[in-house]
């Protein structure tokens, strides 16, 4: 998530104060990535620092305003002109959980894929009620409580069907990693059974002491 982005693409539209921008954004993604106002006035500094902002005035009550400059708006054009590079893939804590509990002794694999994949369920009939009640024209999470077809109506319900594709996805990689556990165990326990039929068998009754004798027999 580029809030610097975010944060340009509000300025954008007209000067804004720190907590005007927390609401804003917050508002057009239906506050499913909630930011604090020090996020905010960090990234604003930045923006500032690296000539894309710039400060405009502030109001009676002394809030700051920031408007973006000719740069920021350069910098935010390329943002929207640019695909979003997958050369360096964001870590997904969820696969290094996974990748971890297989290489460490003891952790129930198995029991790890069928705890998340029952909060992966339950977040996908959240996101899907929600949408419901999107599409029905409800407000929604951090809005105004204004009727349905506003640009921030539609960036919440893109954000939402882009979480359901996301959590859709999840859900059928569990059942993947399910799947080639189950093929990992029956391989183990192939691999298992045929190096016990490669051990030689135990020698019992006069075959064994025949060998104990031959042994003791030896100079």
């Amino acid at each position: 998530m580029s809030i610097r982005h975010g944060l340009l693409a509000l300025l954008d539209q007209g000067p804004r104060y720190g907590y005007q921008l927390r609401t804003e954004f917050e508002a057009r993604t239906g506050a499913t990535w909630p930011l604090n106002v020090g996020q905010v006035y960090t990234t604003l500094s930045r923006l500032e620092r690296d000539g894309l902002v710039e400060p405009a005035g502030e109001d009676e009550e002394g809030h700051q305003f920031y408007a973006v400059t000719e740069a920021g708006r350069a910098e935010l054009r390329a943002w929207f002109d640019s695909p979003v590079p997958r050369t360096n893939p964001p870590r997904d804590e969820l696969a290094i959980k996974l990748a971890m509990a297989v290489t460490v002794p003891g952790v129930d694999v198995p029991a790890v894929v069928q705890g998340q994949r029952r909060h992966s369920v339950k977040a996908l009939q959240d996101y899907t009620r929600l949408k419901g009640r999107a599409l029905a024209g409800e407000a929604r999470p951090g809005g105004t409580g204004q009727s349905a077809g506003s640009g921030a109506d539609l960036a919440w319900l893109l954000v939402l069907e882009q979480l359901i594709f996301q959590t859709e996805a999840e859900i059928r990689w569990l059942d993947h990693c399910e799947t080639r556990l189950a093929q990992q165990a029956e391989i183990e326990q192939a691999r298992a059974a045929e190096a016990r039929k490669a051990e030689p068998a135990p020698r019992t009754g006069s075959a064994a002491r025949l060998g104990r004798r031959r042994t003791k027999a030896q100079p």
